[in-house]
Protein backbone atom coordinates (compact mmCIF):
# COMPACT_ATOMS: atom_id res chain seq x y z
CA UNK A 1 0.00 0.00 0.00
CA UNK A 2 2.81 2.29 0.44
CA UNK A 3 3.48 2.07 -3.27
CA UNK A 4 -0.08 3.21 -4.02
CA UNK A 5 0.17 6.17 -1.77
CA UNK A 6 3.35 7.27 -3.54
CA UNK A 7 1.52 7.15 -6.89
CA UNK A 8 -1.34 9.19 -5.50
CA UNK A 9 1.08 11.83 -4.32
CA UNK A 10 2.73 12.12 -7.73
CA UNK A 11 -0.50 13.21 -9.52
CA UNK A 12 -0.83 16.96 -9.63
CA UNK A 13 -4.39 18.15 -10.08
CA UNK A 14 -5.01 20.72 -12.85
CA UNK A 15 -6.69 23.85 -11.63
CA UNK A 16 -7.42 26.56 -14.18
CA UNK A 17 -6.19 30.00 -13.29
CA UNK A 18 -8.56 32.88 -12.80
CA UNK A 19 -6.87 34.66 -15.69
CA UNK A 20 -7.84 31.83 -18.09
CA UNK A 21 -11.46 31.98 -16.91
CA UNK A 22 -11.55 35.75 -17.36
CA UNK A 23 -10.36 35.42 -20.97
CA UNK A 24 -12.90 32.68 -21.65
CA UNK A 25 -15.69 34.79 -20.16
CA UNK A 26 -14.60 37.81 -22.21
CA UNK A 27 -14.55 35.71 -25.39
CA UNK A 28 -18.00 34.30 -24.61
CA UNK A 29 -19.44 37.75 -23.94
CA UNK A 30 -17.77 39.12 -27.06
CA UNK A 31 -19.30 36.36 -29.18
CA UNK A 32 -22.74 36.96 -27.67
CA UNK A 33 -22.43 40.72 -28.34
CA UNK A 34 -21.43 40.05 -31.95
CA UNK A 35 -24.38 37.67 -32.36
CA UNK A 36 -26.71 40.30 -30.91
CA UNK A 37 -25.37 42.95 -33.32
CA UNK A 38 -25.66 40.54 -36.26
CA UNK A 39 -29.21 39.74 -35.24
CA UNK A 40 -30.03 43.46 -35.10
CA UNK A 41 -28.54 44.06 -38.53
CA UNK A 42 -30.40 41.06 -39.96
CA UNK A 43 -33.66 42.29 -38.42
CA UNK A 44 -33.10 45.78 -39.85
CA UNK A 45 -32.31 44.35 -43.31
CA UNK A 46 -35.37 42.11 -43.12
CA UNK A 47 -37.60 45.08 -42.19
CA UNK A 48 -36.15 47.16 -45.03
CA UNK A 49 -36.76 44.31 -47.48
CA UNK A 50 -40.33 43.93 -46.21
CA UNK A 51 -40.95 47.67 -46.51
CA UNK A 52 -39.54 47.69 -50.04
CA UNK A 53 -41.63 44.66 -51.03
CA UNK A 54 -44.75 46.36 -49.67
CA UNK A 55 -43.93 49.59 -51.52
CA UNK A 56 -43.32 47.69 -54.78
CA UNK A 57 -46.54 45.74 -54.27
CA UNK A 58 -48.50 48.99 -53.97
CA UNK A 59 -46.78 50.37 -57.07
CA UNK A 60 -47.58 47.16 -58.96
CA UNK A 61 -51.25 47.36 -57.98
CA UNK A 62 -51.37 51.01 -59.05
CA UNK A 63 -49.70 50.16 -62.37
CA UNK A 64 -52.14 47.29 -62.95
CA UNK A 65 -55.06 49.62 -62.27
CA UNK A 66 -53.59 52.22 -64.62
CA UNK A 67 -53.19 49.56 -67.32
CA UNK A 68 -56.80 48.46 -66.85
CA UNK A 69 -57.95 52.09 -67.12
CA UNK A 70 -55.90 52.61 -70.27
CA UNK A 71 -57.21 49.38 -71.81
CA UNK A 72 -60.79 50.50 -71.11
CA UNK A 73 -60.05 53.90 -72.63
CA UNK A 74 -58.47 52.27 -75.70
CA UNK A 75 -61.53 50.04 -76.12
CA UNK A 76 -63.76 53.12 -75.96
CA UNK A 77 -61.67 54.84 -78.65
CA UNK A 78 -61.71 51.70 -80.82
CA UNK A 79 -65.50 51.55 -80.57
CA UNK A 80 -65.81 55.24 -81.46
CA UNK A 81 -63.42 54.80 -84.41
CA UNK A 82 -65.48 51.85 -85.68
CA UNK A 83 -68.69 53.89 -85.36
CA UNK A 84 -67.02 56.80 -87.18
CA UNK A 85 -65.96 54.44 -89.99
CA UNK A 86 -69.53 53.13 -90.23
CA UNK A 87 -70.85 56.68 -90.46
CA UNK A 88 -68.26 57.59 -93.08
CA UNK A 89 -69.31 54.56 -95.10
CA UNK A 90 -72.99 55.53 -94.73
CA UNK A 91 -72.25 59.11 -95.82
CA UNK A 92 -70.14 57.91 -98.77
CA UNK A 93 -72.87 55.53 -99.86
CA UNK A 94 -75.46 58.29 -99.63
CA UNK A 95 -73.26 60.73 -101.60
CA UNK A 96 -72.63 58.07 -104.22
CA UNK A 97 -76.33 57.26 -104.46
CA UNK A 98 -77.50 60.84 -104.76
CA UNK A 99 -74.77 62.67 -106.64
CA UNK A 100 -72.57 60.28 -108.55
CA UNK A 101 -75.44 58.24 -109.97
CA UNK A 102 -77.33 61.40 -110.87
CA UNK A 103 -74.23 62.69 -112.67
CA UNK A 104 -73.87 59.47 -114.63
CA UNK A 105 -77.60 59.62 -115.49
CA UNK A 106 -77.22 63.20 -116.80
CA UNK A 107 -74.21 62.26 -118.81
CA UNK A 108 -76.18 59.54 -120.55
CA UNK A 109 -79.13 61.75 -121.32
CA UNK A 110 -77.00 64.57 -122.74
CA UNK A 111 -74.80 62.31 -124.82
CA UNK A 112 -75.52 62.41 -128.64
Amino acid sequence: MSHMSQTDNSVIPFAPTDKGNDQLDKAGHSILNLLQKASGVAEKNSQQALDMAQKLSHQLRAAEQHIADLEAEAATHRDRAERAEQWLHTVYTEIEARFLRQESGRARTTAP
